[in-house]
């Protein structure tokens, strides 16, 4: 809402109390005719010095109209008009503006159903033809802005749409200004703000994408094996042209087994065949037996066995 400035009013009341002071001395000195006429002509003259001072602030311009013809573009600051004939009936506004605008239930070209919600930037930079090309400039651009937004939306899949938002905000943009420019307007940026989707369609999408990462994931997993695969027959085929390696491959597992006190170690046959590892863990094994504490012996806690005394033969 523009807000008029106190400049015309404060030139009327000054000419106003010009008038009556006036006015007040030639009643004074009788002529009260010639008084009350001053007195007119001081609220005449206030009022068309108040209708002729205009004043635009730095981002306005004013539309000044003659007997209905254009004639100028005035501003900013102060300007004079005639009154009467010379009227102002538009003061645009130079700022950036912006216009919120949504599609509601809009297909999209797979035909689904989506909610989109934009924001554009835009400004004035032909006041003239803001005013004498279109009737209302806000409402025109608000409109061709929502317009261009389901053309947009009718023509692009829901896959492009949730991935490429600003290509399709540069669109609109193009669109909307190849719409707009004839009404001397600019269009900055459009943004896209929210693209929302049914419940049970967002769902399902999400059903999908968890079931797509499930098979990346087995996909990986499946490689990793195969990888693995790879270097065991690597080191097969490095064993079969090397038993010496093998052979010390075979030590090493059963020193491993024996370092974490395991019972029960597995060792390759072969090795177990060519390296006579059987022995080898069969006194390892009697060694660990032997390492055990002796049985406490039965009978009372505490009773010791008779010494001296042998069972007879």
């Amino acid at each position: 809402m523009r807000q008029a400035s106190a400049i015309p009013f404060s030139v009327f009341m000054i000419a106003s109390l010009l008038g009556l002071s006036v006015a007040w001395g030639a009643y004074g000195a009788g002529h009260y005719l010639l008084g009350g006429w001053i007195a007119a002509a001081g609220f005449a003259a206030g009022y068309a010095l108040a209708a002729a001072i205009k004043v635009a602030n730095q981002w306005e311009r004013a539309i000044v109209l003659r007997l209905g013809r254009f004639i100028a573009l005035k501003g900013p600051g102060l300007f004079l008009i005639i009154p009467v004939v010379d009227s102002v009936p538009y003061w645009i506004d130079l700022r950036v503006m912006t216009t919120t605008f949504k599609a509601e239930r809009t297909l999209t070209k797979d035909t689904v159903p989506v909610d989109v919600d934009a924001v554009l930037f835009w400004r004035v930079v032909e006041a003239e033809r803001a005013a004498l090309e279109v009737e209302d400039y806000h409402t025109a651009v608000a409109w061709a802005a929502q317009t261009a937004l389901r053309d947009v939306i009718g023509k692009t899949m829901l896959a492009d749409m949730l991935e490429g938002r600003e290509k399709i905000s540069r669109e609109l943009g193009r669109i909307i200004d190849e719409r707009a420019r004839p009404w001397g307007v600019d269009v900055i940026s459009v943004e896209l703000k929210d693209v929302l989707i049914p419940p049970g369609l967002e769902d399902a999408m999400s059903m999908q994408a968890q079931a797509e990462r499930e098979r990346q994931a087995r996909i990986i997993l499946g490689d990793s094996e195969r990888q693995v695969a790879e270097k065991f027959q690597e080191a097969a085929r490095t064993y079969a042209d090397d038993p010496t390696a093998f052979h010390l491959r075979a030590m090493n597992m059963l020193y491993e087994g024996l370092k974490q006190n395991s019972t029960i170690v597995i060792v390759p046959s072969t090795a177990v065949e060519t390296m006579n590892l059987g022995g080898v863990a069969g006194v390892t094994a009697l060694g660990l037996e032997t390492a055990k504490p002796a049985p406490k012996p039965h009978g009372r806690p505490g009773a010791e066995p008779k010494r001296g005394i042998r069972p007879a033969a």
